[in-house]
């Protein structure tokens, strides 16, 4: 096992830096240089960074540092974590910086472990920054907002990592950082990304193109709670911000051809919104918005994709959707997925729809990026909080079911090009329950 005790994170004054900043000094007990290039916004961080795990305690392992130290900090760490900007103009320039730090100090550096936090660039590009010497020392180290409650940690090598290193950083990561660790192909977006933000990004064309039914709550009220998932696909983007959401899905698109391919299109609406710089809650507003009115009344605001504007959010009225959640409610779930199975409600067809091409979507990207057939359920389960495709499988009432539901809803054509039973031929049972993520929630 690494025997970590001092790390250093660059870019810690963004969110992700921070939270992560705070994991290694509470879980690992490490020592943390806290790197921006303003020291101000270094100690800004430290100040939010122990709220992220809520142990004051941890105060004294931060330590905010800049740029003119990073050299120094580098120097001395047993892992330097890149946590910038998702553009390669930013990482590379600061990968650039680490890699003349590790050749100055060469010998200090021989055993640091080097990685990156990027959500999908290419860790093998990053890699190629370093002279070779250093490569075998450098692998991505992906972990999920905020990490304190979502554990997971996607670890991707090269071609030039070295295996035992990079078995090492595996093993701390899962028994010292406490994170659900699972080793990914050096794709974009990994595997937990890849099969959220196709889930997430369809969403959000179909609120475009069921703008006059709603739009965007709409969609929304459509694959809540009750469907399995802790947070409704919208509300996720607007809560990882339309900046980062863009960067992944024009990511995937730009660098992946397989049967969702157009679901990562980015909508119009997203992308006019994004020009605005309304990028969802951490600037304030995006896909939702609250506002507080003089009475100090909160008022839930949702954006309008029709009009342009927002409007209060509304409480859709599904029958399908009551049904479910009453039965739910009293355990019954046999029954409530038998309603959604069945139903024939075009809000039930969309829900169904979305489910099935998730479970599927998830099967194939596991296929590609994974290493094992369980690497969706892992990636899902603790990177998102959602019903895991597995034990979705297995909510449909098993195999045998779900490739009747498959059949029944799907043309032929898309039976073929998705190649259903070759997918369904290597599902396995979920180690997870279903009925842990099925909630009788609006």
């Amino acid at each position: 096992m690494l025997n970590v005790k001092t790390v250093t994170v660059i870019g810690a004054n963004g969110t992700m830096g921070r939270n992560i900043a705070a994991i290694f000094a509470s879980f690992g007990n490490a020592k943390v240089y806290m790197v921006s290039r303003d020291l101000k916004k270094s100690e800004k961080a430290k100040d939010k960074a122990f709220r992220s795990v809520r142990a004051e305690s941890i105060t004294a392992n931060l330590i905010p540092a800049d740029y003119s130290m990073l050299e120094e900090c580098v120097k001395e760490s047993d892992i330097v974590f890149e946590s910038t900007a998702e553009n390669w103009e930013t990482k590379n320039s600061v990968t650039d910086l680490v890699a003349a730090a590790a050749e100055k100090y060469s010998e200090e550096c021989k055993d640091t472990l080097f990685c990156t936090g990027t959500s999908g660039l290419s860790i093998t590009k990053l890699s190629e920054r370093f002279s070779e010497k250093f490569r075998k020392n450098y692998m991505g180290m992906h972990f999920f907002n905020p990490p304190y409650s979502l554990t997971l940690c996607e670890l991707t090598p090269t071609k030039y990592s070295d295996r035992e290193l990079f078995e090492a950083a595996k093993d701390y990561c899962a028994n010292v950082l406490f994170r659900t660790v699972i080793e990914v192909k050096d794709s974009p977006a990994f595997l937990g990304n890849r099969i959220g933000f196709q889930f997430i990004n369809k969403a959000m064309r179909y609120a475009d193109i069921y703008q006059d039914n709603g739009g965007i709550d709409y969609i929304d009220a459509i694959l809540g709670a009750f469907t399995g998932r802790s947070m409704a696909p919208i509300v996720t983007a607007n809560f990882v911000g339309l900046d980062v959401h863009k960067a992944i899905v024009d990511n995937i698109y730009e660098n992946t051809d397989d049967f969702a391919h157009e679901d990562f299109i980015l909508s119009d609406y997203a992308q006019k919104l994004i020009d605005d710089g309304m990028l969802g809650r951490k600037a304030g507003g995006g896909l939702y918005k609250t506002e507080v009115v003089a009475s100090g009344v909160k008022l839930h605001l949702v954006y309008d994709i029709s009009t342009g504007n927002y409007r209060k959010t509304m409480k859709y009225t599904f029958p399908f959707k009551e049904k479910m959640i009453a039965l739910i409610q009293e355990a019954d779930y046999d029954d409530a997925f038998h309603i959604l199975k069945t139903n024939k409600s075009q809000e039930a067809k969309i829900c169904r729809d979305f489910l099935i091409n998730y479970v599927l979507y998830s099967l194939r990207a596991t296929e590609l990026v994974g290493y094992d057939i369980h690497a969706a359920d892992d990636a899902i389960a603790s990177g998102f909080s959602w019903c895991p495709p597995l034990a979705m499988i297995e909510a449909f009432g098993g195999v045998d079911e779900f490739r009747a539901l498959c059949k029944a809803n799907l043309t032929p054509e898309e039976i073929e090009k998705i190649d259903v039973d070759h997918l369904l031929s290597r599902v396995e049972p979920s180690k997870y329950d279903y009925r842990r993520f099925v909630r009788a929630k609006y």
